[in-house]
């Protein structure tokens, strides 16, 4: 398979850019890390054969950073830092662009500022408005920044226009109500973003690429028309930007535009359709995960570069194996947010599910073996421990073996393939497929092992994950309560009327799995969240006409408290919203009296009744699956436990992938 526009390339007479993927903006936690500029250094390096690296958002002063003791670049002291980055990626062939981003009302500090004093409502701070002065000392300060970041030797910038951001802020009626000449008219409203373009021109140079992110749909009420949209881009164009890039819905917009369920390349018509209206280069984003969904996007025209930022943490070599065609050995990203986003909104160092290495790059080194200290190692179990602890093994220079009782490898993932939403898990299997031919890796698949099948090897890691917890409720062997594992797996089926026992995340995915609409297409997601695609109100948002459910499914749990409060930060209000939409009750403190031929008997409030369901549906919880584990202790065989077996919380693929690598790195 050949790729042959995504590797076309791009000159502007001062930059030839070599290829058509663009690394988007990441805030990683590198930026304000312990060793922070080198570990950057290697991060970014890693990723040069992107045609171009847009960094983390870094704040032009104080006033605009994310959180107390976010980076800025503000003066001399803070070059040599980026100094080292850009002189990485330089050394490996790349080109790198410094994003300016302020925050505005977004930050997480007590001295925010906006163009109004208005709160925003994912923000607990209330922001102080700018006066006049202060608007054109932060606009000098953009300046001084794209100044300051040529001379760190950076090839750009990229001007954050977009998401809800100070410069969103300006230009949208939503959070600009000034009077004065920053405000009011729309031509008073993007006086800001412009006056920034100029003056970042001027202070960095004409030979010095510049990239502004234009929020082409806010997904918010009050946002920007289309029409604003069109005429901003053409006076950003007037300004001197070279590249346009799209920026899609604003933090606080209760539309899902990142997350899994949001269809591959969702927004790319959004770009298409400004590429009518102006002639420098567009960036399509979002969702954009794979080489055949960015080729797609550029063979139809619709953009001339497209963003991939979490696909470059999932396979940082993801272009130079979409060039050789050898799409198999891809690191797909699957939109789980677990290691990225959520890592960033707990004030951690991003990472990602299926790449650890991710931003550990310095930290996390496999180191290859030869000779005598080769071992010969067994894994049991071929789920995402498994897997990722054989074909780290192997690589390594290790004889492995990997066994597995099911005809297939995948594990919890092969469930998980079945969830709408979280399709994008069969990659992760198929590269992981992959990559055990291509280490060595002998698997012997409908093997269930004994010790003495794994007597003489040198060491074993015992990937056996887990199986379902049966709770303890009298009547739970009737014919009508079934496991999360047999329903998913299409042994057993759900009636119209089910009762989900457990409200972790398994729960919820059971009951996005129960009540998904069949035959549903990817164009359904955009009357589901309102998202205008004849873009003719403002924010291009409309009344959302939520998919309906043929079952009604009532979620259960027995602690108190908001079911999905264990579900991913960036992603769990994603969850609650479909299944409240589709009529799902959700039920939390409840007692589990007994399961009855009718249904199940629960205490809730303070009174007891029958739920009449056809099906009960039990998600409460896994217990490891460690039948081998004394066995081989008592052999003397030495034993390793990853992923489920050695703890069985919630299903975590992050903690189970990042387990089986360390313990064959370590082996």
């Amino acid at each position: 398979m050949t790729f042959p526009r995504l590797f076309q390339e791009m000159d502007f007479g001062f930059l030839r850019l070599a290829n058509r993927i663009v690394m988007g903006s990441m805030h990683t936690g590198l930026e304000e890390a312990s060793k922070g500029a080198e570990r950057m250094a290697a991060f970014y390096a890693a990723r040069a054969g992107a045609g171009l690296i847009i960094t983390g958002g870094v704040a032009p002063n104080a006033e605009g950073r994310v959180s107390e003791g976010a980076a800025t670049l503000e003066n001399d002291e803070h070059v040599a830092h980026h100094a080292e980055v850009t002189a990485a990626v330089h050394a490996a062939g790349g080109r790198i662009a410094l994003q300016i981003l302020h925050t505005g009302r977004y930050a997480y500090h007590r001295k925010c500022v906006a163009p109004s004093a208005l709160q925003a409502p994912i923000n607990q701070m209330k922001p102080r408005e700018l006066s006049h002065d202060e608007v054109e000392r932060t606009i000098d300060d953009f300046a001084n920044c794209a100044a300051l970041a040529r001379k760190a030797g950076y090839d750009g910038v990229e001007v954050m226009g977009s998401e809800g951001y100070l410069i969103n802020q300006f230009i949208a009626p939503r959070t600009n109500v000034r009077t004065d000449s920053w405000g009011g008219s729309f031509e008073n409203r993007i006086r800001f973003p412009l006056e920034i373009l100029r003056r970042v021109k001027k202070a960095a140079g004409d030979d010095f690429l510049i990239v502004f992110r234009l929020s082409c749909l806010d997904l918010v009420e009050e946002g920007s028309t289309w029409e604003e949209v069109v005429a901003l881009a053409k006076e950003v164009q007037k300004a001197g930007a070279h590249i346009i890039n799209t920026g899609i819905g604003w933090h606080e917009a209760r539309v899902p535009t990142i997350a899994a369920v949001v269809p591959h390349g969702a927004y790319a018509w959004v770009t298409a359709k400004l590429k009518q209206e102006v002639s420098i280069p567009l960036v399509a984003v979002n969702r954009i995960n794979t080489a055949e969904v960015a080729e797609s996007i550029l063979a139809r025209g619709d953009a001339d570069f497209v963003s991939m930022a979490r696909p470059l943490l999932a396979d940082p070599k993801l272009p130079e194996k979409a060039k050789r065609g050898d799409v198999g050995a891809i690191n797909t990203c699957i939109a789980c947010n677990q290691a990225c986003l959520d890592h960033i909104f707990e004030m951690k160092v991003a990472s990602c599910l299926v790449n650890p290495f991710a931003c550990h790059e310095t930290e996390r080194i496999v180191t290859p073996v030869a000779g005598s200290a080769r071992k010969k190692i067994a894994v049991v179990g071929a789920g995402p421990a498994g897997l990722a602890a054989a074909t780290t093994a192997a690589a390594r220079g290790h004889a492995v073996t990997l066994f597995e009782a099911e005809s297939r490898v995948g594990g919890q993932f092969q469930l998980a393939c079945v969830i709408p939403g979280k399709e994008d898990y069969a990659e992760t299997v198929r590269y992981f497929e992959n990559e055990l031919v291509r280490t060595g890796v002998t698997v012997k698949l409908g093997a269930r092992v004994g010790v003495k099948d794994l007597a003489g090897f040198d060491g074993v890691i015992l990937a056996s994950g887990v199986t379902p917890r049966i709770p303890k409720i009298a009547g739970s062997d009737l014919p009508h309560v079934v496991n999360y594992h047999e329903l998913l797996a299409g042994t057993k089926r759900a009636g119209a009327t089910v009762a989900v026992i457990g409200a972790g995340g398994i729960g919820f995915d059971v009951s996005e799995y129960l009540t998904h609409p069949e035959g549903e297409t990817s164009d359904a997601y955009y009357d589901h969240w309102g998202v205008d695609l004849a873009y003719a109100s403002r924010g291009g948002v409309k009344r959302p006409s939520p998919w309906k459910s043929a079952r009604r499914v009532y979620l259960l749990q027995r602690k108190p408290g908001k079911p999905g409060e264990t579900l991913g930060k960036t992603t769990g209000w994603v969850h609650k919203a479909s299944l409240k939409a589709r009529g799902v009750e959700m039920l939390s403190g409840v007692t589990y009296e007994r399961i009855v031929p009718a249904g199940i008997e629960i205490t809730y409030r303070d009174e007891t009744k029958v739920l009449a369901v056809d099906t009960i549906v039990l998600c409460a919880g896994q217990e490891s699956e460690l039948s081998l584990k004394a066995p081989l202790e008592a052999a003397g065989i030495p034993v390793t436990l990853v992923g489920g077996a050695l703890f069985a919380g919630e299903l975590d693929a992050k903690r189970a992938i990042l387990e089986g690598t360390k313990a064959a790195a370590d082996m």
